[in-house]
């Protein structure tokens, strides 16, 4: 038993984990690794996919299944074993060509176990693929790409990373909320909508989401805390849902939720190294 033992800790990975240019602070990995060593449960709790994580995940000391698109699934990286997935209740090549159909400004893509899959050439995209080491092909429409986990509407690449998706004009961003309101309405008896970030919506079964995986596992764990941290919109129930919820300090959620310093300077070692050791002190 640790200092840590009574500690689930999941947190999201694009600017809660990261700084803004997509490095990982030495501090945060080192406070994760002394958190782990003192008995604590550490995984994050991402709306990426397994295959836009895999060029990252041996840079992260983990020792949980990792929860994986917006809690669609969870994976254990020791055993490569998938558990708790939640499939989309709805038939996959009609629903994407509706969608298709009501918004042909924006990429449309489908995500499962293997890759990223888009049907229609977009090189900004592919450009994007690259970069970010995710494996993804161009395949025509019925392609059979098994059962249907995720799919996702971005607004236009602008620079080939991920923090061109943060971007965008008032135009767009305009456009990105009217697309997220009519999926909602249209298909939300069926699925759950996100928004990931400001030109990015993901979709996925009814029912998902970051704070439903969290709970799941820290009952399968055992633990007795949930602590939380992250930044965006679609962190909003997991922040909601834990026990003790952080965002760093240059968040959107700043003010919605206690915050540590900013992302790029290591907010997951503030609430490892800070927030938690209160937490047991009582003073949190």
């Amino acid at each position: 038993m640790g200092q840590f033992s009574d500690f689930l800790l999941t947190v999201d990975y694009d600017r809660t984990l990261t700084a803004p240019d997509s490095t990982i602070p030495q501090r945060n990995l080192d406070a994760i690794s002394y958190f782990i060593r003192n008995g604590g449960a550490f995984t994050v709790n991402t709306g990426r996919s397994l295959p836009m994580y895999r060029s990252i995940s041996t840079d992260i000391p983990v020792n949980a299944p990792l929860l994986l698109y917006n809690g669609s699934a969870d994976w254990d990286p020791a055993t490569g074993v998938f558990s708790n997935v939640h499939y989309i209740d709805l038939p996959m090549w009609e629903t994407i060509e509706e969608v298709h159909a009501l918004f042909p400004d924006l990429t449309l893509e489908i995500q499962n176990f293997e890759a990223h899959y888009t049907f229609w050439e977009n090189p900004g995209w592919n450009r994007f693929y690259e970069h970010v080491g995710c494996a993804h092909a161009t395949v025509p429409l019925g392609t059979d790409l098994g059962p249907f986990l995720k799919f996702t509407l971005y607004g236009e690449i602008q620079n080939g990373t991920v923090a061109g998706l943060y971007g965008g004009d008032e135009a767009e961003l305009r456009r990105i909320d009217q697309v997220e309101a009519a999926l909602t309405d249209r298909f939300g008896d069926k699925v759950a909508v996100f928004r990931a970030a400001p030109r990015i919506i993901d979709v996925h079964a009814k029912g998902v989401s970051k704070h439903r995986a969290a709970r799941c596992l820290q009952r399968e764990l055992g633990r007795k805390y949930l602590v939380c941290v992250g930044d965006a919109m679609n962190d909003l129930t997991m922040l909601e849902g834990a026990d003790y919820p952080f965002c760093p300090g240059d968040s959107i959620l700043k003010g919605r939720f206690p915050s540590v310093c900013p992302c790029g300077e290591g907010a997951i070692a503030d609430v490892i190294l800070k927030k938690i050791p209160a937490i047991l002190e009582g003073n949190a």
